[in-house]
């Protein structure tokens, strides 16, 4: 006889079968983007295009993602996640289908191209405000940090495999690429299509106004004092590690690098964080979160120094890769305890505004880079990074309080589910 809340043999096996599905749909959707993003520039740039509009087209499509992000997630708190996920799939699937149209047809229209790539953010934001939801359903809570590893250790590998696969089939024909993504978000939604699972959230009251709503979801965030922490920390790692990154580039091709060692600094960098979070869920089982979080914040600040020292294409790659190898153990640790102690009914509002906050800063970080290592040199920059990572380190050991006495998993063994919504903690 099973104990009460255990899952039956079959129940487990739909979990687990949902659980690839959602794996391999948001894999398949990642390559194809990633391979287009880097032709839709070159299509442009080809067709006569200057730089500064092409530029423009992609800071455009960007912002429009994050503005759009945070509305989004009030839908997916009040919609059927499921078939917001399949919706905004297809939505991405037809903007890209004209695309490759287009360039197809040799009809490269500026003004198209822009609609596309926004609409095509505006819906990827929508799957990503639905996809919040997910692993509270398909995941038990003891699963959640390998669970959200492998996520992350997908996103990883697809940053790093997307770029090289669009080059190979932009090589075969410029529209192909696009075509490629078309099918990708087409198969995204067939795989979402298949999951059993129902993930329509949980309703905690009468509908409010979509303004109070999205209020709401902010407001929890702030007022929760671990839920703020994971906000800031996570909003400030995305925006120095952004500035490290285009720093070793700037660095790196002031000291006469060619564009293959560029290229070869961030795929060594890359290759350290799908290692980090290849190993971060075991990691995450065996160490205490408030220990994690911790230490791997203060390894962070060692090696960013160094990259203000290094004068070689490997120096900056292998310095880059211990950084980007350290974060996602405490991401790990955050996710998996915001999932647990934010209620369903909320999950797509607070997931989208720690995501807002988070590649919101990062936006930033180029720009930022670009202006600090032609003001004051890649060494002052390397070094400022390095402070501002101590800074985080200091405040994830202040904030690391909020994980006393969770189990080494990262989970904690008091949930906070049964909180009253919006008060402090």
């Amino acid at each position: 006889m099973r104990a009460q809340g255990e899952l039956s043999p079959l129940s487990w096996f739909i979990r687990r079968r949902d659980f690839r599905l959602f794996w391999t749909a948001g894999a398949i959707d990642g390559l194809g983007s990633h391979a287009s993003v880097l032709v839709l520039p070159l299509v442009l740039l080809g067709a006569g295009y200057p730089p500064g509009l092409v530029g423009m087209l992609a800071s455009t499509a960007m912002v429009s993602g994050l503005v759009a992000s945070p509305f989004a997630g009030v839908l997916a708190d009040r919609l059927p996640r499921k078939p917001l996920m399949i919706c905004s799939a297809l939505v991405s699937s037809a903007a890209m289908a004209t695309v490759c149209a287009a360039v197809a047809w040799g009809e490269t229209v500026f003004a198209h191209l822009l609609a596309a790539a926004v609409t095509e953010q505006v819906a990827s934001a929508c799957y990503t405000a639905a996809a919040h939801g997910t692993i509270r359903r398909l995941v038990p809570p003891a699963d959640y940090p390998r669970a959200i590893g492998s996520l992350q250790a997908r996103d990883q590998a697809t940053q790093i495999a997307g770029p090289a696969l669009g080059g190979v089939l932009y090589q075969t024909a410029r529209w192909v690429p696009f075509l490629a993504d078309a099918l990708s978000f087409l198969l995204s939604a067939v795989h979402v299509r298949a999951m059993r699972a129902d993930l329509t959230p949980e309703r905690d009251g009468p509908p409010a106004s979509f303004t109070a709503d999205l209020a709401r979801g902010v407001r929890f965030v702030w007022t929760d004092g671990f839920l703020r922490f994971v906000m800031l920390w996570t909003a400030g790692l995305n925006a120095v590690l952004g500035a490290l990154y285009y720093h070793a580039v700037f660095s790196a091709q002031a000291r006469g690098a060619s564009a293959s060692s560029i290229g070869l600094i961030l795929t060594v960098s890359g290759v350290g964080g799908l290692a980090g979070a290849l190993a971060a869920p075991w990691l995450v089982r065996r160490l205490p979160g408030a220990l994690v979080v911790t230490a791997a914040s203060w390894a962070m600040v060692p090696m960013a120094a160094g990259l203000a020292f290094t004068t070689t294409t490997w120096g900056y790659g292998l310095l880059l890769a211990t950084v980007t190898c350290a974060a996602p153990s405490v991401v790990i640790v955050l996710h998996a305890r915001a999932v647990l102690v934010v209620p369903d009914a909320l999950q797509a509002r607070v997931g989208t505004v720690l995501g807002t906050a988070g590649e919101g800063l990062a936006a930033l970080a180029p720009l930022a880079a670009g202006v600090l290592v032609s003001a004051y040199g890649g060494r002052t920059v390397g070094l400022g990074c390095a402070g501002a990572l101590s800074l985080l380190a200091l405040y994830a050991t202040r904030g690391a309080t909020h994980l006393r006495g969770d189990g080494p998993d990262g989970t904690p063994e008091a949930p906070r589910l049964s909180a009253p919504e919006g008060s402090a903690r």
